[in-house]
């Protein structure tokens, strides 16, 4: 038997199995073992992509064990939940389920259902190749055994699992049926898109993991990426910039604006970019300015606040084009959220439609990107 695949769970008491046998049919008896009897996949020894370092401290951190000390307090608790992993696998089985713990108790948030902050997310190609959802886990507590997908269509198929996007995960394991096929798929080699960015890049506040803006761009250029989004603390601060740097990924995405104010801006654009620019010489740089409130039309103090921050920002970003920085991209934010007030859970945060549009309107200039790239 390999080594990574784990027998079915036994009955703790005799007694029951007992009283199950005098009782019960033989043919429930049959039913019965076909759902116990269950091979277990430990994720972690394959490897989930969307994980930037190898060398961190819990295996489904998102910094290195390293940024301990150096990024603030806030910084790495939130580089301790999961946004933006995923696991690959492919499998006949017409059942999946999935066995996964999770650090935080608290599993959902007042504006963010518990799918969205805790649960796993279900992805699979169809017949055309295109990934489409297939279902979700809706945790109701922190360590959870269950189907995440019964009485599946016959055949193989090749599925994505994306992991939670606001708690993080201390273990996980997929169960299939014992005859069935089982072949998990090594973390893609292409370069990530790297988005940096504030809890809208994090995922809040999608319903589901696969429906945070990293993820959606995924799917849609087929491409990894890496989620560096940290909720109420994407400040564009050196330290972070300097962990950045150590990435190797086919584009960086800033979109930090919701988190800093036009003075923060000003003072930090050029030097971030300048520290990403002195170790990679050509990859693309998306500078993103802040989405406005869908609210904004009756809050004139909203409206100022988007004004001043647009403007330190594309001021940053002639004089870094002057100074003859290239590869230098830009994306206005003003249509990132729609125009009709309805893209937002808390007139902020994006809902799963505000999710969309923004993946609408990233597209097209990371195409153009990636392109020239």
């Amino acid at each position: 038997m390999n080594k990574y695949l784990y027998s079915r769970r036994q009955f703790t008491s005799s007694l029951i199995y007992g009283t199950l046998l005098s009782t019960t049919s033989i043919s429930f008896l049959d039913d019965l073992k076909s759902i116990d009897e269950l091979k277990w996949i430990n994720v972690q020894d394959f490897g989930v992509e969307g994980k930037g370092w190898s060398d961190t401290e819990s295996y489904y951190d998102r910094l290195p064990q390293k940024a301990r000390g150096i990024v603030r307090d806030p910084v790495w608790e939130l580089s301790k939940d999961s946004a933006g992993m995923m696991f690959r696998f492919e499998t006949d089985s017409p059942n999946i389920h999935v066995r996964y713990s999770l650090r935080k108790e608290d599993l959902a948030m007042p504006h963010m259902p518990a799918t969205g902050v805790s649960g796993l997310d279900l992805y699979a190609k169809d017949g055309y190749g295109i990934d489409r959802w297939v279902s979700v886990v809706f945790p109701k507590e922190q360590n959870i055994e269950t189907p995440i997908a019964e009485n599946l269509s016959q055949g193989k198929k090749i599925y994505s699992l994306y992991l939670p996007l606001y708690n993080g995960v201390n273990s996980l394991e997929i169960g299939v049926e014992p005859n069935s096929l089982f072949n998990p798929i090594s973390p893609r080699k292409e370069k990530p898109v790297l988005f940096y960015g504030t809890s809208i890049m994090q995922g809040a506040c999608a319903s589901r993991p696969g429906l945070a803006i990293p993820a959606i761009l995924g799917r849609r250029f087929n491409r990894p990426t890496i989620n560096l989004g940290f909720s109420g603390n994407g400040r564009m601060e050196p330290e972070v910039a300097s962990l950045l740097s150590e990435q190797d990924p086919c584009a960086f995405v800033i979109d930090c604006l919701p988190n800093m104010n036009d003075e923060m801006i000003t003072s930090r654009t050029g030097l971030l970019v300048q520290q990403l620019r002195d170790m990679h010489k050509e990859t693309p740089i998306l500078l993103v300015e802040d989405r406005s409130f869908t609210n904004t039309p009756f809050f004139p103090k909203r409206e100022e606040y988007h004004y001043k921050n647009r403007e330190a920002l594309w001021s940053e970003f002639e004089k870094l084009r002057n100074q003859g920085i290239e590869n230098l991209y830009y994306l206005k934010g003003d249509h990132l959220l729609g125009l009709d007030g309805e893209g937002a859970t808390d007139g902020s945060h994006p809902n799963d439609l505000g999710m969309m549009r923004y993946a609408d309107a990233y597209e097209p200039v990371l195409r153009d990107m990636l392109d020239e790239y």
